[in-house]
């Protein structure tokens, strides 16, 4: 009887093997998730909410809506793009509600306006902040329509 309260008061090897196994796997995956981080230095920044703004001139509303992301290069970047982004969103709004019907409306259109948009965006960023080329690319999430 006393073999076997001896024996269940002892860890069994199994045990140890599997804290050894799991803490290596931990310590393998978080250096695997440095790496990564500093191998790939790009961030995605949405916009905190969606655009929304009228367009087209004279007559019948038109809605326009835009989800925005801003791809960077640097991740010390996001910080830079968080502090300017009310100005950031001033400007967009600015620019899509000087769009016209024909802009909007065409994939070419909007390209443009995707392209024109990260020119003003980089152009803002190197007037407040001295530095050109903080934002890699303009990306639209979503973009919709109501004419």
């Amino acid at each position: 009887m006393s073999i076997f309260k001896y024996a269940s008061n002892r860890p069994s090897t199994g045990f140890f093997l599997s804290l050894a196994l799991s803490v290596g796997l931990l310590l393998s995956w978080s250096a695997s998730a440095q790496e990564d981080e500093l191998e790939d230095g790009q961030l995605y920044v949405p916009l905190s909410e969606p655009l929304v703004v009228n367009y087209g001139g004279p007559g019948r509303l038109k809605y326009l809506r835009a989800e925005v992301s801003l791809r960077l290069d640097k991740s010390r970047d996001a910080s830079v793009i968080r502090h300017h982004m009310p100005l950031i969103r001033h400007h967009l709004v600015m620019l899509f509600s000087r769009q016209g019907e024909e802009e909007i409306n065409t994939q070419s259109g909007r390209e443009q306006l995707r392209q024109t948009a990260l020119a003003e965006t980089n152009a803002l960023l190197a007037q407040e902040e001295g530095r050109e080329d903080v934002v890699r690319d303009l990306l639209f999430r979503n973009f919709v329509v109501q004419r």
